[in-house]
């Protein structure tokens, strides 16, 4: 009999349908067996009334995989509508010893550390399972709209030769006895690729090893990066990020109505303009609401996001804020000034529900520019000069942008921490499973 899979049994009403998966719950009742099998799509229920039909679960525990053949009856309180009776059950592969935790709950009962110690078991709990696949959603979103825009999919390197790309501390490595580092994001290659296709994207692992121990912050994460040519200036970078947040909602809203409905998520309204304000201006309002420590700093506090996320919603009804213009002795070497007020940048963070989730902004294109900047940084042209390589042969006004998938999953689902949105997390004490 052909297998079929636990969202199409509720459509397969007065058949018997087969089905496999693996054993969440089993609860007796009155002299009835209740059993619940999940498969890779959602769950199934059975209706066992007849003890010998339990035969083949003798010795067999909770997540064991088995088979199912059975009866679809209409069941308005059974999942999805339906369950099966008259049941023949074969048990496929036994679990002998109890799971380190239990997945038959609504949620799993279980702390952080005990969710992380025991993910290879946990992930499969439909809550955990939720979010993933609404992190592949929005991966989908994010290419589909891209290509449909002319954008070229690229695939960088994360094996490197040089940590100075912005500053930040970096993973070495042994690479047939010379050093070499685990990349921190495909920036630079991504510009070189817009002298190629102009406008490019890739989703893919960057690496950070700065030693935060935060709710938001994690050492390994997913990046949605996008570069693009011909730009008049940042702001042409921003509209390119809108409307491809607009399309990762979009197919979110389109394929995972049961996954968002599951962990109870709201989607956001991108609106058609996103409000913005300059970083000047957003330190004078955080200076006069939480006091003038927020005047003077290169950067926003956590703080400080989360009260302008909140004055977003207040003053626009947006859960999105552009902050334009940071300093920039904040930004990397490859930053283009703003030509009105060269201390500071064309460059921008998005704050998205009160925490920082893009950022982005206008590059240099000019060979000479780069000289200027890395010579008054006091850094070295030599690690980068197959990046300066391009520079030197014409390329054009570009920037762009990148998205942390998980942290996007963390602040659209209300997760309490970014390890949540990670399928198996790397952070300073982590490196298993």
């Amino acid at each position: 009999m052909e297998r079929v899979r636990s969202v199409h049994v509720a459509a397969r009403v007065g058949t018997r349908v087969r089905v496999v998966g693996w054993l969440q719950a089993q609860r007796r009742l009155g002299g009835v067996t209740f059993l619940v099998v999940r498969d890779g799509w959602g769950v199934v229920q059975a209706v066992v009334a007849d003890e010998a039909r339990l035969a083949p679960l003798a010795g067999a525990l909770l997540e064991s995989v088995v088979e199912l053949e059975g009866d679809v009856v209409a069941e308005a309180q059974a999942p999805g509508g339906a369950e099966l009776h008259s049941v023949t059950l074969r048990v496929l592969t036994a679990v002998t010893e109890p799971t380190p935790l239990l997945l038959g709950k609504k949620t799993v009962p279980a702390q952080l550390p005990a969710l992380l110690e025991h993910a290879v078991v946990g992930n499969r709990h439909p809550t955990r399972r939720a979010v993933f696949r609404l992190g592949a959603a929005a991966m989908r979103g994010f290419r589909g709209s891209l290509d449909a825009r002319g954008f070229t999919e690229i695939q960088s390197p994360k094996l490197v030769g040089t940590a100075t790309e912005g500053g930040a501390h970096v993973f070495s490595v042994d690479y047939f006895g010379r050093p070499a580092y685990l990349a921190q994001s495909p920036q630079l290659y991504k510009q070189i690729m817009v002298g190629v296709f102009e406008r490019v994207y890739e989703v893919g692992p960057v690496f950070r090893a700065e030693p935060h121990d935060t709710a938001r912050h994690i050492n390994q994460y997913t990046s949605l990066d996008v570069e693009l040519g011909f730009i008049a200036s940042h702001v042409d970078v921003m509209r390119e990020l809108s409307e491809t947040l607009r399309a990762m909602l979009a197919e979110l809203a389109a394929s995972s109505a049961a996954e968002l409905a599951l962990l109870g998520a709201r989607l956001p309204v991108v609106p058609e303009t996103i409000p913005s304000l300059h970083f000047s201006e957003a330190q004078e309002l955080l200076s006069r609401a939480l006091g003038e420590h927020e005047r003077g700093q290169p950067d926003l506090s956590p703080e400080g996001e989360r009260w302008l996320g909140r004055w977003a919603v207040e003053q626009h009804g947006s859960e999105w804020l552009f902050v334009e213009g940071y300093p920039m002795r904040k930004r990397p070497f490859y930053t283009h000034p703003d030509p009105a007020r060269p201390e500071h940048s064309n460059s921008f963070d998005l704050l998205f529900r009160g925490t920082e989730l893009v950022t982005g902004g206008q590059r240099l294109h000019r060979y000479q520019d780069y000289v200027a900047a890395l010579a008054a940084r006091g850094m070295s042209e030599a690690p980068v000069a197959a990046y300066l390589e391009a520079f030197k042969n014409g390329m054009p006004a570009h920037g762009g942008f990148a998205i942390g998938l998980e942290r996007f999953l963390m602040q659209l689902l209300g997760l309490p921490n970014i390890r949540l949105a990670v399928l198996f997390p790397r952070d300073l004490t982590r490196l298993a499973p």
